[in-house]
């Protein structure tokens, strides 16, 4: 009885649910990819009811894997595909549009509408966030402006907004029937409208952006009982007890607990983040000021982010719309046909640039070309931009924290290519560890929640359950990283001032 957790992670490509033992290992799981929804140049949209459907499913497929039933589970931790934006009815449940994913870039524009008084780094002081399309306030205020009705329903108090743990949540636990309408600090710190310092919603933040409060759900902590399980569910009467941002969640499955520590995860887009402890660092280097967690009535703790955009659906772009490998592991074989990159370099700027630089003008390009070069160098060029990407955040948390990092704790579905976890190490300088247990994501989900019914004690215990798997120390020349490292930046030069007024 209760020998086990299950954390639902409700990720950019697909949502899956994974069962957890006492150790930290997995013992069974369930995933469904979802579609992905591209109306326009820039768009990029999720059905938040397929999600729904789907968390249902591999929540099924997961306990029948370990043939297992709702009184074998402690608690149910959720973790998510942070800024995507759902907005939905009430009394109906259902969604007013397609959620807008965080990647998309349509809102560019009420970016620039708000950056004109204080610039974008307006509300950076009270939510360590620079205005851009990335964060869920400009998304949610594009369909309120857009979809026809919905100002006007949000205004009267029928319609709920969240991003995907809070829509989870609410109908795990009810939906419409006193379904429970929260998200946790990690993701509220995500939307724009967070004070850092109070964990509460702005009003003025708010009142410019044109959002009612009472859409808002309420904040809570990362670590407590949220609600039951609904009766209609598998899990019913199960406690919903963890919620985590994915990144957060991951840099708590790697148990990078204490100031100085980090994490890198890496999968659809890139994820570093530094551990700053209590103390909210902002960042004079391009990096985002955020919550790492908050457990219970803690003292929440914080972080420096570096986001990047586009990392492993850089080899998806290569797989779906180039068609030049038809399944995505055939990039690493191919990849390692060649010594080195041949001259090629690409910055997948596909929705802009993220960190360290910010320019929603970017586009991507593939640079260096030569008849020399073939499919080998250009699928290396896609590995390495990760990697060259992650130097660039690293270089930003080396200026803004205290200390420098000094070793890297990686996790992701890219992390199982070698031939990257080598190049990421002699770009970086630093080593880069693999933990044994590799789903790190839902892993911290399962801790937060199992941490909230007394599953697991405190975090020294969880930390007992990290280990190794692998090491990779730097190797590369000292001279050759550096002329890398001026070609890469040469490279992200030629991306830039790409989109004017019409261009898009």
């Amino acid at each position: 009885m209760n020998q086990y957790v299950i954390a639902i992670d409700q990720g950019t490509t697909s949502s899956r649910a994974i069962v957890f033992d006492h150790a930290g290992t997995p013992v069974s799981s369930g995933q469904l990819e979802h579609a992905q929804i591209f109306a326009h140049p820039g768009w990029v949209e999720h059905d938040a009811t397929e999600i729904w459907r789907n968390v249902r499913e591999v929540i099924a497929v997961a306990l029948a894997g370990g043939n297992l039933t709702r009184h074998d589970i402690a608690a149910v931790g959720i973790t998510n595909q942070r800024e995507t934006t759902v907005v939905w009815d009430r009394f109906t449940g259902e969604p007013v549009a397609n959620a807008i994913v965080w990647q998309d870039t349509r809102t560019q524009s009420i970016v620039e509408e708000l950056a004109t008084e204080g610039g974008t780094g307006r509300y950076r002081e009270r939510t360590g966030l620079p205005l851009a399309p990335y964060f869920s306030g400009t998304k949610l205020k594009w369909i309120l402006d857009n979809v026809p009705g919905v100002r006007a329903r949000a205004e009267a108090g029928d319609l709920l907004f969240g991003t995907t743990d809070t829509w989870v949540t609410w109908n795990l636990t009810g939906g419409v029937d006193a379904g429970v309408h929260v998200t946790d600090v990690t993701n509220a710190s995500r939307t724009l409208f967070m004070d850092l310092a109070t964990l509460d919603w702005d009003e003025e933040i708010l009142a410019d952006f044109g959002v009612p409060r009472a859409m808002l759900p309420q904040i809570r902590s990362s670590s407590e009982i949220y609600g039951a399980v609904h009766s209609s569910q598998l899990l019913r009467e199960v406690p919903v007890a963890g919620i985590l941002g994915d990144q957060q969640a991951a840099t708590f499955g790697q148990a990078a607990f204490g100031a100085g520590e980090a994490k890198n995860t890496y999968g659809t887009g890139c994820f570093l983040i530094f551990n700053t402890g209590e103390k909210i660092v902002r960042s004079n280097n391009g990096l985002l000021t955020t919550l790492a967690y908050k457990l219970g009535d803690a003292a929440p703790v914080y972080a420096l982010e570096g986001s990047i955009a586009v990392a492993g659906s850089l080899v998806q772009w290569l797989r779906d719309n180039i068609g030049m490998i038809s399944t995505s592991a055939e990039v690493e074989e191919l990849a390692a046909g060649v010594p080195d990159n041949g001259g090629v370099y690409i910055v997948p700027a596909f929705s802009g640039l993220f960190a360290p630089h910010w320019r929603a003008d970017a586009r991507g390009a593939i640079v260096g070309l030569t008849r020399f070069a073939n499919k080998m160098h250009i699928a290396r060029a896609a590995l390495e931009a990760t990697a060259f990407q992650v130097r660039e955040v690293l270089d930003a948390v080396n200026a803004d924290a205290p200390v420098p990092l000094k070793e890297l704790r990686v996790d992701g579905g890219m992390v199982a290519n070698d031939g990257l976890m080598q190049f990421q190490a002699d770009v970086l300088g630093v080593p880069v560890i693999r933990p044994k247990v590799t789903e790190t994501t839902a892993l911290g989900a399962a801790y937060a929640a199992g941490l909230a019914v007394g599953f697991w004690k405190d975090t020294a215990e969880l930390a007992q359950n990290w280990v190794q798997d692998k090491r990779w120390e730097p190797l590369m020349e000292t001279a050759e990283r550096e002329r890398q490292l001026r070609l890469w930046k040469k490279a992200v030069t030629r991306t830039l001032d790409w989109v004017d007024e019409d261009v898009r």
